[in-house]
């Protein structure tokens, strides 16, 4: 697949406070491979998103992963969608579809819930029909450790009064993270002896310029919470469509453009990802996905 010329944008980071963790000192660049906003579904275009074209474009990421050498594939949210009419049914065999697809990578497969995720079916409904790895499987929210590296993924599909997302009961521009969830956050922080790296489908970087109402209505305290850690290199994220990017106080928040914009084979968006022994965050982005260094300086 042509992919788009590899831009090197330096970014400007600081180094963690007690310095990066030994657990990453001398070892191999991690290497992983994301995907987000694919919103498959058999159902007829909408402006410029293409539902159905969406298994096509996984289909062909999902051969450059396999041909890659990758640790894992990370989804960041909203993997299907639905119907106008909100068929719970069609809904499930369109995640089923998209699932099976993901699947084909000869590895290890997590995902990030999204909003659409839960436009017609519950939480519980959508975990049971998707599968993450090992101890991840069945979890809204989790952490994994690869290679030196800590991953943890987050749940925003909470409404003001904290009830979760379920079978359309949310307006998508309110996303909450609840006290238990942010607590369990501070926790793994606080455990972590690796640099870390976050991911959430709605967006943390409300301090930046992007519109308020793709971001999480409480992230000033997530934020807070990321922040004094002194550990967290980046936050992944998606939501916004056409993308975003962000830093302060040294962590990183890069928003991936959606797979599902635009018609195939002409568009895809998808992106790998190796994070340095020293800390850079090298994305490599394909087709409309542009490539970025997150640079972490001493």
């Amino acid at each position: 697949m042509e992919r788009r010329t590899f831009i090197q944008c330096l970014s400007g980071g600081m180094l963690l406070a007690a310095g990066l963790p030994l657990q990453a000192r001398g070892r191999r660049p991690l290497r992983f491979g994301v995907v987000t906003d694919l919103h498959y579904a058999e159902r007829e275009m909408v402006g410029s998103r293409f539902y159905s074209h969406s298994l096509q474009k996984l289909r062909a990421a999902v051969e450059v992963f396999n041909r890659s050498s990758l640790d894992f594939v990370i989804e960041l949210g909203d993997l299907k969608d639905s119907r106008p009419d909100k068929d719970a049914v069609a809904a499930l065999r369109f995640l089923d579809d998209v699932e099976s697809e993901l699947q084909r990578f000869h590895g290890k497969v997590y995902h990030v819930l999204g909003n659409h995720d839960m436009d017609c079916l519950s939480k519980e409904e959508f975990l049971q029909h998707t599968a993450n790895a090992g101890k991840a499987r069945g979890r809204s929210y989790y952490t994994f450790a690869v290679h030196g590296v800590q991953f943890v993924v987050l749940d925003a599909n909470f409404n003001k009064d904290r009830s979760p997302y379920c079978r359309g009961n949310f307006n998508w521009k309110k996303a909450y993270i609840p006290d238990e969830e942010i607590e369990w956050l501070r926790r793994e922080l606080r455990q972590s002896r690796r640099p870390v790296i976050v991911c959430c489908h709605q967006l943390l970087d409300s301090f930046s310029a992007v519109r308020h109402d793709v971001c999480v209505g409480n992230a000033a305290e997530v934020v807070q919470a990321l922040e004094e850690s002194g550990r967290v290199l980046a936050v992944l994220q998606g939501h916004h469509h056409s993308g975003h990017y962000s830093q302060r106080n040294g962590i990183h928040y890069w928003t991936m453009k959606a797979m599902i914009e635009n018609d195939f084979p002409t568009h895809n968006s998808f992106a790998i990802i190796s994070v340095e022994p020293g800390g850079d965050i090298v994305i490599e982005g394909f087709a409309d996905c542009e490539s970025r260094i997150l640079k972490h300086e001493v």
